[in-house]
């Protein structure tokens, strides 16, 4: 298999790794702020669809995987936080709530094109202030969408989820592996 894992994402790498171990990464140069959509699902979509296109135009002949996720509270699309105080109204606005994740992947090799998206939903507990202002001095939310790691810390504040744990942390491995099966990998 010729696969290129079109994020530079550590968590990516580690779950594409239960598909297949053929693989290298070479993140995409997408400039995200450019890339508008009517719903957050269909911006993960198109991100994701843009940062594989990207890759694939340098890549002939190899199958190009690109993922974007985007978490949704009503509405409004939390990217990664530019800053603490980003990350804190994230997390304020996500606290004893449920809202969506969603990942767009998307396949491109030699002009053939796949894409989904695949939607989580997450029940978030209150978060006390302080604990909230002890997550923002981690490292932790920085990196992330909506600003929490499931798969760290934020796992205290996860009341229950409705779809693919994989999905919140960037890539929904079962959705992932029926698109590259179903394509030809």
């Amino acid at each position: 298999m010729s696969l290129i894992l079109a994020s530079g994402s550590p968590r990516r790498r580690e779950l594409i790794a239960l598909i297949t171990r053929d693989f290298i990464v070479r993140p995409s140069s997408v400039d995200e702020s450019r890339i508008t959509a009517p719903t957050p699902a269909q911006l993960a979509r198109a991100l994701a669809t843009a940062k594989a296109e990207d890759v694939a135009a340098a890549n002939s002949g190899c199958t190009v995987l690109g993922c974007d996720t985007v978490v949704e509270c009503d509405g409004q699309v939390f990217g990664k936080p530019r800053d603490r105080e980003d990350a804190l109204r994230m997390l304020r606005a996500l606290s004893g709530r449920t809202h969506k994740v969603h990942t767009g992947v998307c396949l491109c090799r030699d002009g053939r094109m796949t894409a989904a998206v695949e939607t989580t939903l997450v029940h978030f507990a209150s978060i006390p202030e302080s604990e909230l202002q002890a997550y923002a001095d981690t490292d932790e939310p920085y990196d992330k969408a909506g600003a929490y790691a499931i798969q760290g810390r934020a796992a205290l504040w996860c009341s229950g989820i409705e779809g693919c744990y994989y999905n919140i942390m960037g890539l929904p491995v079962h959705r992932t592996a029926q698109l590259l099966a179903a394509f030809g990998e």
